[in-house]
């Protein structure tokens, strides 16, 4: 898989020059290195294939758990059902206090409030924001919408980007929406949504990546879950090489996450691999590297018991979320 370029190096050392106009914008994002999508595919399939077993699986499992961000965003949320989730979030396995809380609460922004008093300081509390899923809306609306989740104790806002402006080209537009929308959490960490599965190709998923990036994003996100494919290890491989390229150009460190679709533990597992062996051990840790996931947690808990006990729960042991 092929690095950043001399060239491309150079102007990444000076990203103010690199925004300068959309013609700069576009030159800089186009002349990045292509994807090989055969040689991601196919090494994404080989670290697949990595197996790890006793104590480090074990420390595999907490870490990918003490990585989650718990997530629900459905139109049928309740301020109940967010209550009860962020009790799971901090006690994800009440028999067991030597179980790890997970890294994020994800809700939408009407919901923050109920989940604000119980999560302080004890784990993030996540809001997707600017119109998510489809962002379809005036950047005014966007704004107001991360000011209020922010305002009511989101400390970490998830954004989508605007796919159609992406996929035509107006790279500025994107750029200055994501600035706009950094500027507007303050104090709270951005994760840059770029809805992998509708951008069709890696180098657009490479691209997308470096806008986010440049731009101020403190994550780069696959996936709104909405979509499909979501996350998936070869478009997550790309974004991988992505921040390292970044951070070796740039000495800022971006983390990542992927979302949607990883259900279960040795799934989970695969990704740290993948992790550990395109980025390095810098991101394997919950301030850089996350799960976006409802019911990955649960099989994490399973495997976890069965680890301790000798004995598979099953699923009625753990909560349906």
């Amino acid at each position: 898989m092929r690095t950043l370029s001399g060239m491309t190096a150079t102007v990444a050392s000076n990203l103010s020059e690199v925004a300068r106009s959309d013609a700069a914008l576009r030159a800089f994002l186009h002349g990045l290195p292509g994807v090989d999508q055969v040689g991601a595919d196919q090494r994404a399939a080989m670290l697949g294939t990595r197996s790890i077993k006793t104590t480090a699986k074990a420390w595999a499992l907490d870490l990918a758990i003490r990585m989650v961000d718990l997530t629900t965003l459905e139109g049928a949320d309740t301020p109940g059902k967010v209550r009860a989730l962020c009790a799971k979030a901090l006690r994800p396995d009440p028999a067991d206090p030597s179980c790890p809380s997970v890294a994020a609460v994800c809700v939408y922004p009407a919901m923050v409030p109920a989940a604000a008093p119980l999560l302080a300081g004890r784990a993030h509390l996540a809001s997707v924001a600017t119109a998510f899923p489809a962002g379809q809306v005036p950047l005014s609306v966007k704004l107001a919408d991360v000011e209020s989740a922010v305002r009511d104790g989101a400390d970490e806002i998830d954004m989508v980007i605007n796919r159609g402006a992406f996929l035509s080209g107006r790279y500025l537009e994107v750029f200055e929406e994501i600035r706009a929308v950094k500027q507007a959490c303050g104090d709270a960490h951005l994760k840059v949504i770029l809805e992998t599965g509708e951008l069709a190709t890696y180098d657009n998923v490479r691209r997308a990546s470096w806008l986010a990036m440049i731009a101020g994003a403190d994550f780069i996100k696959t996936s709104t879950g909405k979509v499909a494919p979501a996350a998936t290890p070869p478009v997550t491989l790309v974004m991988l090489e992505a921040v390292r390229d970044f951070r070796a150009a740039t000495g800022r460190q971006v983390g990542v996450k992927p979302a949607g679709g990883i259900r279960t533990a040795k799934d989970a597992i695969k990704y740290l691999v993948l992790v550990n062996e395109t980025a390095g051990a810098d991101w394997l840790h919950p301030d850089w590297f996350r799960f976006g996931a409802s019911s990955l947690l649960n099989d994490l808990l399973m495997q976890r018991t069965r680890m301790s006990t000798g004995r598979y729960s099953g699923p009625n042991y753990v909560t349906l979320d």
